[in-house]
């Protein structure tokens, strides 16, 4: 079992996360089908988010009650969630000008290498994290609980630390060389999307376990929504109706998701002895078997995506980084067939 999702709050936890899923897929499809859509999600939005975080964060600074007890402060105070959210809007920016070819940018050929570099950026903040767990461990600074050896964040979220957190962690630098054609960069024939159709299932499939190994080590009372539900939603619509789309989905899943943990983060968390008991939390098991074992996975599965793409490079003779290498092959041919035609 890899969470509680069992007794009194089952249906409530179930429900929660059929809501997060489908909302984030319906926010999606809002901010990719129009400039109105994604300009309010990714530019108005935030502005409003960071004023909000600003003036809370002022206010716990200057000991006013009402800014030290705000939940964004005690809940969501970690460089990790900040750098995440700014870091995926980041993304969601430069997909627009992208897809859209606003200015000099967006028709810069060399510019169409930023979705590898920014995505390489949200691995490495991730793999930080990581790491950043794994030294309380090699450093003494944790205690037991139950058998596992777990330290508690800034955030009060109680973690596992070991081993798990460096396999997960050279899992995540393995996914970074797993990125292939990055030059591969195209527009839909509607303007939708920004295509990448050398992210194919082997790139997503590796990188959603070791995201998913990521959040369950380092965000265990998060990872039922943003390992799973906030994972599935952009797989699903590449999968289903937006192939070729999926870094583009994933982004925007992600900074939507972001930026609601981090005004709303009391839907996700239960700490009844700080008065914050949501019936939508969801707790991962904490058990350092249940974590090194997932994090194997999420290791043995990059090592294998990033086997497989020099076998493809070396068949086609290619370099897989300035070419792309799954030329061919399904996903890659549907991806293209929904790119407008060339000028």
């Amino acid at each position: 079992m890899l969470f509680e999702v069992y007794g009194d709050h089952a249906l409530y936890q179930w429900l929660g996360w059929a809501m997060v899923f489908c909302g984030l897929i319906l926010l999606n499809e809002v901010a990719r089908r129009s400039k109105a859509g994604g300009i309010f999600m990714f530019v108005a939005l935030p502005i409003v988010m960071t004023v909000y975080c600003v003036v809370v964060t002022a206010a716990a600074g200057a000991g006013l009650d009402w800014g030290v007890n705000n939940p964004t402060v005690v809940f969501q105070n970690g460089w990790f969630h900040y750098a995440k959210v700014y870091a995926a809007l980041a993304g969601c920016i430069g997909f627009m000008i992208l897809k859209y070819r606003w200015g000099k940018l967006g028709k810069s050929h060399m510019f169409k290498c930023f979705p590898f570099v920014i995505v390489a950026i949200n691995i490495l903040i991730a793999v930080i994290s990581d790491f950043e767990s794994a030294a309380h461990f090699f450093t003494g600074d944790f205690f037991m609980q139950n058998g596992s050896p777990v330290w508690v964040t800034s955030e009060h979220a109680t973690q596992v630390c070991g081993w798990n957190n460096v396999f997960n962690g050279v899992a995540g630098i393995l996914n970074i060389f797993c990125m292939t054609g990055w030059w591969g960069i195209y527009v839909s024939k509607k303007k939708h999307d920004m295509l990448w159709p050398d992210m194919t299932w082997v790139f997503i499939i590796s990188y959603d376990l070791w995201n998913f190994c990521y959040t369950y080590n380092c965000l265990p009372n998060h990872a039922w929504y943003c390992g799973l539900a906030l994972l599935l939603a952009p797989t699903v619509a590449n999968a289903l109706w937006n192939k070729g789309a999926w870094i583009q989905n994933r982004a925007y899943t992600l900074a939507i998701w972001c930026m609601f943990a981090q005004v709303f983060p009391t839907f996700q968390i239960s700490f009844p002895d700080m008065g914050v008991d949501s019936i939508f939390a969801v707790q991962s098991t904490l058990n350092a078997t249940t974590n090194t074992t997932v994090s194997l996975v999420a290791l043995a599965a990059n090592v294998a995506a990033l086997g497989y793409v020099v076998y493809r490079a070396k068949k086609l003779g290619v370099n897989p980084y300035t070419h792309e290498v799954f030329t061919g092959t399904r996903d890659f041919d549907r991806a293209m067939e929904r790119r407008e035609a060339a000028a």
